[in-house]
């Protein structure tokens, strides 16, 4: 009996099904080991030497291979074709050495890149051996990970800046805040346009004001009303005599999109069916492992001969022959890094979209099935006429665009957003020649303001993070996933991207601390090198030592910075954004405001904090779709629903929150300042006892100083038997002053 493994139980049933009897199909259900989560698994003084075990839950599925292969005279490695799947393939072999079970049995790497019959034979006619170069890569991306995680975070951690900083979902973050700066510095510039009303022979048509007086109107030409106005006066008022004194005649062509990759798929998704990344990517791996498309984790946009030729006779039969170009389009992969040797997304059979299929898996099999088909198409054809047409006083030259679509190719099955757009503006132009006379009218003015750019969406931050070489096929999901429920971004209703206070934060301290961390073209580099340990052009020790003892540095450089002195950093990059009026004045002391941070998440407090204990709940985005947290609107309410069947009350003992079985006092909260995360945290803790923090030594005394985030009476800090109420964990040198102050009045 020979033992196949791959990596998910449905592509085992349906690989099964192909190979029949003589062979025992099981799935790893994903990777089955991970470096062991604490400091030290990765020892960066010995070569980089790395601590496994297998995963929690995966026991079961271990012994399982294990009890599977006892039996089998071979194992064959099928996990999928790409850094990750070969990792899977290189740690079930290390597992299955260290047990001592290959002996006398053969083993064999096989990767196939769609689940069909033929595509399963070949690659076990074809084995090969596990590809060293590609696991290296995934090492040092693991390692890279880890080293980063495992070092940064306790920085965050114990400051409350943030849950964790990852190497590429920094960047992400940062991008999103970036944008969110460029529209918050944006100022508006006025620009007017002056559109006509035309008639030729009874047909009315508009044209744009092209020229005045000899000057080119760009544009930003119109500046103000009082231009417009002169413009105005020197046309003359409607109706206005014309004459046509330029006709431009040409046949234009529109190209079909290349079929999907990976990030196009996420991204068409996204426009077309509101799919977020990580969703997309669920139905297609449901759509691959039932063998309906080719493997989706790809930068390449190549489809092999056979896949061509289908298309190709399959557009005959089905449109005609008029829609199959001579010769096969051929697209070229733009990733500078791109696995040629991978296809674009494809389907694996033509003759009709699939049935039996529902839901997600039906709308996006769908749209791949379609943009594969409309690829192997002719271009569309356009006939445009532009004609100039100046008034008869000579001042004024307006220009008109009628295009119409002539031959439909491949807009027959399938169009992008940006070919909707076109069809839209479509218009016919009547038939005109030049000197023919033109009566304008109407004469239509408008005033126009330059516009902030767009905030991101997953979609336009799947293509930019794509254009800057950050990230890779198998990771565009994840990162969107992850900056969302880090709760560093959220969505409002038109799934645009706003950083949230936290997205904020942990930005500006990146970007001040960890400057290559959130550096694009550092980031970007980081990329090429490990695709370079892909290929075999730099070694795994080598590629670590380089990332690793600069980023070190940072951390090392970081760690002594005092909190007071990163939350001055943090002001100083969120002062726009705190105060866009430019008012930081506290209006019970009238000292200086800025952002505070806590365990619950950033605020505005006072500086001259505790004596005037004036705080401010930050602002949330409007409408979001898909953060937890609620924040009360209504301060002078007794009663706020948070959501999750939770509530704020105000009962006869003070504030307390209720999940209607357990009631909590929440008395350091307003309905003004607690959110639903504040309330979780405060139920899930009831009755236990909180792990103290050490802030510091007391110089004083020599005392630690601890801060504990729950007490009878809510957050404290204590030292040699002095407690002292706080709101929030405070830095070394506030807490020294407490407890001195405290200490001196008993």
């Amino acid at each position: 009996m020979n033992l196949l493994i791959v990596e998910s139980p449905s592509k085992a049933k349906t690989i099964e099904k192909y190979l029949g009897s003589g062979w025992r199909v099981i799935a790893s259900v994903g990777h089955v080991r991970d470096l062991v989560p604490e400091n030290g698994s990765v020892d960066t003084e010995n070569n980089f030497k790395m601590k496994w075990q297998i995963m929690p839950g995966k026991e079961k599925q271990i012994k399982l291979i294990t009890d599977e292969l006892k039996k089998a005279d071979a194992v064959y490695l099928a996990s999928d074709p790409d850094r990750e799947g070969e990792a899977i393939a290189w740690h079930l072999l290390d597992i299955l050495k260290a047990k001592r079970l290959l002996k006398y049995k053969k083993v064999y790497r096989v990767a196939f890149h769609e689940i069909t019959k033929k595509a399963v034979q070949s690659a076990i006619e074809n084995p090969r051996e596990i590809d060293k170069n590609l696991v290296d890569a995934y090492l040092v991306r693991r390692a890279l990970d880890y080293l980063i995680g495992f070092s940064i975070s306790p920085l965050l951690w114990r400051r409350n800046l943030g849950k964790s900083a990852g190497r590429v979902q920094s960047v992400a973050v940062k991008l999103v805040v970036d944008r969110e700066k460029e529209i918050e510095n944006f100022k508006p510039v006025e620009y007017w346009s002056l559109e006509s009303v035309c008639a030729a022979d009874s047909v009315v048509f508009k044209a744009m004001l092209n020229n005045f007086d000899g000057q080119k109107i760009e544009k930003m030409t119109i500046e103000n009303q009082e231009q417009i106005n002169n413009i105005l006066d020197k046309i003359g008022q409607p109706e206005i005599g014309a004459r046509v004194i330029n006709i431009e005649k040409k046949k234009t062509q529109r190209k079909p999109a290349a079929p999907f990759t990976t990030s196009t798929l996420q991204q068409e998704a996204a426009r077309k069916l509101f799919f977020a990344s990580k969703r997309t990517m669920s139905a297609a791996q449901h759509l691959y492992e039932q063998g309906l498309i080719t493997y989706m984790r790809t930068d390449a946009t190549n489809l092999n001969a056979d896949a061509v030729n289908e298309i190709r006779n399959f557009i005959g039969r089905e449109y005609g022959d008029n829609f199959v170009p001579g010769t096969p389009n051929i697209y070229a992969t733009k990733s500078k890094n791109a696995q040629e040797a991978h296809e674009a997304i494809r389907p694996t059979h033509f003759d009709a979209p699939a049935k039996n299929l529902s839901g997600d898996e039906a709308k996006l099999y769908d749209l791949i099935w379609k943009r594969t088909i409309a690829c192997q198409m002719k271009n569309a054809e356009f006939d445009s006429v532009a004609a100039d047409i100046q008034t008869d006083n000579n001042v004024a030259i307006f220009h008109a665009v009628g295009s119409v679509r002539t031959f439909d190719g491949f807009m027959k099955v399938y169009t992008e957003d940006k070919d909707d757009e076109e069809d839209k503006k479509e218009s016919r132009l009547p038939a005109m020649n030049v000197g023919d006379k033109i009566s304008i009218t109407e004469l239509i003015p408008e005033q126009h303001f330059t516009q902030a750019p767009p905030r991101y969406t997953e979609a336009s931050l799947v293509k930019k993070l794509e254009e800057l070489g950050i990230g890779r096929p198998s990771t565009y999901a994840t990162i969107m996933s992850t900056i969302v429920d880090r709760e560093y971004v959220e969505q409002d209703k038109q799934r645009r991207f706003h950083p949230t206070n936290g997205g904020w934060v942990i930005a500006s301290y990146l970007n001040k601390y960890f400057t290559d961390l959130v550096d694009v073209n550092f980031t970007a580099k980081t990329e090429d090198t490990l695709d370079d340990v892909s290929n075999g052009k730099q070694d795994k020790i080598t590629a670590l030592e380089n990332f690793w003892r600069p980023t070190d540095a940072m951390i090392d450089g970081a760690r002594g910075i005092r909190t007071a002195d990163i939350i001055d950093e943090i002001n100083e990059f969120m002062k726009k954004h705190l105060f866009p009026d430019g008012n930081d004045v506290c209006p019970d002391c009238g000292a200086k405001l800025g952002i505070k941070l806590s365990k619950f998440g950033p605020f505005i407090g006072c500086e001259k904090y505790p004596e005037c204990k004036f705080t401010k709940q930050l602002s949330k985005v409007e409408q979001p779709v898909n953060t937890a947290d609620t924040v009360a609107q209504n301060v002078k309410s007794d009663s706020v629903e948070l959501g999750d069947g939770i509530e704020f009350r105000v009962g006869k003992f003070g504030p307390y929150v209720t999940d209607g079985a357990k009631n909590v006092a929440a008395k350091q909260y307003s309905a003004e300042t607690i959110t639903l995360e504040i309330a979780r945290d405060l139920l899930a803790n009831a009755g236990k006892k909180a792990e103290p923090i050490k802030i510091g030594e007391n110089p004083e005394t020599k005392k630690m100083i601890f801060f504990y985030p729950t007490g009878r009476y809510g957050a404290y800090i204590s030292s040699n038997r002095v407690n002292v109420s706080v709101k929030e964990q405070p830095d070394l040198e506030t807490a020294i002053k407490l407890i001195n102050n405290k200490a001196k009045k008993k």
